[in-house]
């Protein structure tokens, strides 16, 4: 009875340590910080309440987000795909502007894994209801404080950045826009 108590116990402790457990247990720590400097006059665009980066502030970066699971956790933030809109240029992954109207986001670096998810849809579900959207950009967590970054911080490793379209299919009204708990998955 003894031989089998050692053998089952060293067995399950051979497949703890062969069990894939970086992907599960992965804690997603800031990979540096960066110094904020003041915007040139006009170049940060305050829509939707974005921050703008201040001079001497530090801001974390992340080269990771959370794992991806049936049900993500994260948090929904607001922003324009627009030309001219506070999302800054072009979308990363077709080089093309996007009306408000059309449920699209950016997501974290970490989750945006290099364009891997680009122009593919996500379900995102918070309020009680659900919407699809299109992936058309990074919201950056490893820069910002600069002219491709509109002068933005760094966006945190949790961030689903959506347009109006997705904001109003969730029903949430236009006075709470801002920031939303959700959950978000690959569709």
């Amino acid at each position: 009875m003894m031989n089998f108590t050692i053998g089952g116990f060293l067995i399950v402790l051979l497949l703890l340590a062969t069990y894939p457990s970086e992907a599960r247990f992965q804690t997603c720590k800031p990979s540096g910080k960066i110094r904020g400097t003041t915007p040139p006059p006009g170049q940060c665009n305050p829509e939707n309440d974005s921050d703008c980066c201040k001079a001497g502030k530090f801001y974390p970066t992340y080269k990771c987000s959370p794992p991806v699971s049936e049900s993500t956790k994260a948090v929904l933030t607001i922003n324009s795909f627009e030309k001219g809109g506070d999302g800054g240029g072009p979308s990363e992954c077709d080089n093309k502007y996007h009306s408000d109207d059309t449920p699209v986001v950016a997501l974290s670096t970490g989750w945006y894994s290099g364009g891997s998810r680009c122009l593919n849809n996500v379900v995102i579900s918070g309020n009680g209801r659900s919407v699809t959207a299109m992936v058309v950009d990074e919201c950056d967590s490893t820069m910002g404080c600069d002219d491709d970054h509109d002068y933005q911080p760094p966006c945190p490793n949790n961030i689903v950045d959506a347009s109006k379209a997705v904001w109003k299919a969730l029903g949430v009204s236009e006075g709470d826009w801002g920031e939303l708990d959700i959950t978000w998955s690959d569709a």
